[in-house]
């Protein structure tokens, strides 16, 4: 299993998915998806980490359905 990596100084959460190599990334938002060469996720960032969770986090309590962009 991954791991999970919060860094205050930046607001980036880093989830580790796999340690499989890194082949390219792509971009949504806040969201930035590291796959191999196969297409499998390896790593997700999420940028402004704490406004985002704030943001679902609340959307979850509230029993909206939350659509990341």
């Amino acid at each position: 299993m991954g791991r999970i990596k919060y860094s205050k100084d930046v607001d980036i959460l880093v989830i580790e998915l796999s340690k499989k190599k890194i082949d390219y990334a792509g971009e949504s938002g806040q969201i930035i998806i590291h796959f191999t060469k196969k297409g499998e996720p390896v790593i997700l960032e999420i940028q402004d980490a704490r406004n985002f969770l704030l943001s679902s986090l609340s959307s979850m309590v509230k029993e909206k359905e939350v659509t990341l962009r």
